[in-house]
């Protein structure tokens, strides 16, 4: 669907944000950040929200210690330097992947149909690591539902993951989760058409502001960006849909 065009649009932070723990409720700390701000959702904006803490409050911590590599695990460690049950996670949430370079990047097609580095998994120290969201997308409506509810406000939600890319050094973010946002853009000029990566567009420039490491901001507000309501998710764009689970 073609949507009127975005000519400026304004972004900040929700801070000071409480640290999410194992089982917390992210729609009341989002809405906590807000009364304790002064400030208000409204209609039209996009809640940005990094998927660490989606899955930690989803409660996907993986205990280290009960993870068993595999041979082939072993053998990806002792040629990236990752820890081998990293390895084995990453291989145990892909369906395939390959090495960016002869020492890593691994760049792996997650069983959700993402292609991510590591798989998305992101390690906790020395002793555990964090999964991915089950379902990214139902983790999306379902903030986003409580949100409206909550607030009264006519929000969309995506969820962000930071990643890198097998071509270059470095992350950018992507969108692995939408709610209330079409996934894809298409615009029109001079009889040119262009399909565009919509929720990643939103997700990056969240990150301008998300992915300073240390900050401890996880949520970001896009504000003025034209967009066409749809609760397709970011799965309906994807080449390689989800695996089931």
């Amino acid at each position: 669907m073609i949507i009127t065009p975005t000519s400026g649009f304004s972004a900040f932070a929700l801070e000071p944000f409480p640290e999410i723990q194992p089982g917390d409720d992210l729609t009341a700390a989002i809405t906590g950040v807000l009364t304790r701000t002064g400030s208000e959702l409204r209609n039209g904006d996009i809640v940005v929200v990094a998927s660490k803490v989606v899955s930690i409050a989803e409660k996907r911590y993986v205990e280290l210690a009960g993870v068993t590599p595999s041979p082939e695990a072993v053998e990806l460690s002792a040629t990236t330097g990752k820890p081998a049950e990293i390895v084995q996670l990453i291989l145990e949430n892909s369906t395939e992947h390959f090495l960016a370079t002869e020492r890593g990047p691994i760049i792996a097609r997650h069983t959700l149909g993402h292609q991510l580095t590591s798989a998305g998994i992101d390690r906790a120290g020395s002793e555990g690591a964090w999964l991915l969201p089950r379902d990214p997308d139902a983790s999306a409506r379902a903030l986003r539902h409580a949100l409206i509810t909550c607030t009264g406000a006519e929000v969309a939600v995506v969820i962000a993951d930071s990643d890198g890319r097998a071509d270059r050094r470095g992350a950018t973010v992507i969108s692995i989760g939408a709610a209330g946002i079409t996934p894809l853009r298409i615009t029109e000029h001079d009889g040119k058409r262009q399909e565009e990566t919509f929720t990643d567009l939103a997700a990056a420039a969240a990150g301008v502001i998300l992915g300073q490491r240390g900050r401890g901001a996880p949520v970001a507000v896009l504000r003025g960006i034209a967009y066409t309501m749809s609760d397709e998710g970011v799965a309906a764009m994807l080449h390689h849909r989800p695996w089931p689970c």
